[in-house]
């Protein structure tokens, strides 16, 4: 099934040479520790906390609108502190969704109004499904699909997961266009 093209304003997002599309309205905080490897869509209401801790994202990745990408916290006797977030590539973070992840796997698929828990591991080829709530330090296994409140497993993914997942988001970034009149 191919996947309806999506408009843009020009004038609304940023491009980089690496392919990056970058809005305006995202808030990038601490931008010398946030690495985009390119491809990467991030969209309006975006807000991506480098100033924490580094954020590294792979290529292909796509953050919807709204949605927080920070890093994770540890509580400690004497205070806390923040690790990295790496996410890997072919991610898919649906709109207002609230992500505290140590590391998140390549060719994940998660869902709109989610929320993953502090300093959680999301394994390669899974996916989080809408409204769904991890604990904090939640393993989810790779073929995994979580939903719920708390997130729970309630199914497996099939053995092609990460070629859906290549095939999902090259074609939505292929289809991520500037409209007409802004050219």
């Amino acid at each position: 099934m191919e996947l309806q093209d999506t408009f843009y304003s020009k004038f609304e997002y940023v491009e980089t040479t690496t392919g990056n599309k970058v809005s305006r309205q995202a808030q990038i905080y601490g931008s010398q520790n946030i690495i985009l490897n390119g491809k990467v869509i991030l969209q309006s209401g975006v807000m991506i906390r480098g100033d924490l801790a580094s954020v590294k994202m792979g290529r292909y990745c796509f953050v919807g609108r709204g949605s927080v990408v920070r890093p994770p916290c540890k509580k400690f006797s004497g205070g806390f502190t923040y690790f990295a977030l790496q996410i890997g590539d072919h991610v898919h973070i649906g709109e207002q969704s609230v992500v505290q992840a140590a590391i998140i796997g390549s060719y994940v698929h998660i869902g709109k109004n989610v929320v993953i828990g502090k300093r959680c591991i999301l394994k390669d080829c899974c996916m989080v499904g809408d409204n769904t709530i991890l604990a904090p330090d939640t393993v989810v296994p790779s073929f995994a699909y979580y939903s719920g409140s708390p997130g729970m497993q309630i199914g497996q993914l099939p053995v092609c997961t990460q070629d859906l997942s290549i095939d999902y988001t090259k074609s939505f970034y292929d289809h991520f266009v500037p409209s007409i009149d802004n050219l």
